[in-house]
């Protein structure tokens, strides 16, 4: 066993470790695609060969339309609007942003004849319409999305966005640590000397352009004295993150606040309520179930309030970690104990159905905050938080001794710095 794990650590070292970077946040890969695309001796953006063509670059503005661009470029009133007829699958005017691109392709002549046109719907997305051919065609155009390994560490001053940024890293990392460590670190009480480390993944267009964070590929989090680590690791094809013994760093809420109900209804940014006559958000769901049933905590937490509005009646809500709160409406009376304050378990009865405040029957309504935004209880992710697996024993060692040797390896190029 030791000689495999010795072989797979001089393969990490030998294959992976990119000494002699000196950036707060450390770029793990190189040569990445961009728009411009050179293969051979051709050149092409956005799949066009430009060799033999001038690129123009436009800006959208406020109120345009397809019709009335093609008209600006020099097209007649019926061409303008036979292309717009023509590509209207794949350029919809009512999606039209204003301070989006877009571009012509002309031959370099005199006459600057348009060959292609490119609309940026994204950042990734692109409509193509070829006047090329004996007849229009549009068609979309994707581009490449590459994955970039990444570092950064710290010493918290005073928040661990704070210091994400001041290391030039994008600060919704800290969210995104947040979530990982929901379970065993309260990020509201992030203390001045606490420290972190991480890889993560980032989805770039154009090498340089940066699109968002895509996964936390390990971490060390020091908090109070305490290190935390996170080992990412699939099983049951679930990845999850795990201590250094195995364990799962997350655990599973109950799938419903109640044993017996109906879903009366879901999750909306525009219902209509039946009491106020009159389309608006709904941000929960509803159970219906007979007075007096049992309302049960989904989840370990403190109750964090406990009163009567006028909407949701009698209501709760339970902060279950710097992540997740949860919140149960029109109950008809509190369970004996809860008190705001209080500490409560998974699955204990904190109150029971009603049908208080703005309900026209016998019901819960019943709201997950996720950072402090409201998400579809009914969609969000619950995977088990079983240990790894004892035939899974040897694969996660490897992976772990893989990633400890990577973040250990980074943190000697990067030494724990204080933000500025």
């Amino acid at each position: 066993m030791n000689n495999k794990l010795t072989y797979y650590i001089l393969l990490f070292f030998i294959f992976i470790i990119c000494p002699g970077c000196n950036r707060e946040k450390h770029d793990l890969n190189e040569d990445l695609d961009s728009e411009w695309v050179d293969e051979g001796q051709h050149i092409y953006q956005f799949g066009i060969c430009i060799d033999s063509l001038d690129v123009n670059e436009y800006l959208i503005k406020n109120g345009d339309h397809p019709a009335a661009i093609f008209s600006r470029l020099g097209f007649s009133a019926s061409q303008a609007d036979q292309i717009s007829k023509s590509a209207i699958h794949v350029l919809d005017p009512t999606k039209l942003r204003a301070g989006m691109n877009f571009y012509t392709f002309t031959t370099q002549d005199s006459l600057a004849t348009i060959q292609y046109l490119a609309f940026a719907k994204s950042l990734i997305d692109y409509a193509v319409i070829d006047f090329t051919a004996d007849s229009l065609l549009a068609y979309e155009f994707n581009k490449p999305v590459t994955i970039k390994k990444e570092y950064t560490e710290g010493i918290i001053q005073s928040s661990l966005w704070n210091v994400i940024k001041a290391n030039g890293a994008d600060p919704l990392l800290a969210l995104k640590l947040s979530d990982v460590y929901a379970w065993q670190i309260d990020f509201f009480d992030i203390k001045e000397g606490d420290s972190f480390q991480t890889v993560y993944n980032v989805a770039y267009i154009d090498d340089t352009t940066a699109l968002n964070i895509t996964s936390i590929e390990g971490a060390v989090f020091s908090h109070q004295g305490k290190e935390f680590v996170a080992i990412p690791f699939t099983q049951d094809s679930i990845r999850e993150y795990f201590d250094l013994e195995g364990a799962s760093l997350r655990k599973a809420f109950l799938k419903a606040p109640l044993d017996f109900f109906r879903i009366t209804s879901r999750f909306s940014n525009a219902r209509f309520h039946p009491i106020l006559k009159k389309y608006r958000a709904h941000h929960g769901v509803d159970y219906a179930a007979p007075v007096g049933t049992e309302v049960k905590s989904i989840g370990a937490g403190t109750v964090v309030s406990k009163g009567y509005t006028n909407g949701g009646g009698h209501t709760l809500k339970v902060k279950h970690n710097s992540v997740y709160t949860t919140s149960y409406m029109h109950l008809s009376k509190y369970a004996k104990g809860i008190e705001t304050g209080k500490q409560v378990q998974q699955g204990q009865i904190i109150g029971y159905v009603g049908s208080s405040g703005l309900s026209t029957g016998p019901h819960l309504d019943f709201r997950v905050y996720k950072n402090g935004q409201p998400i579809n209880p009914l969609e969000m992710e619950a995977p088990p938080s079983e240990p790894v697996k004892p035939e899974l024993a040897d694969s996660f060692i490897i992976t772990r001794q893989v990633i400890l040797a990577e973040l250990d390896s980074l943190k000697q190029i990067h030494p724990l710095k204080k933000e500025q």
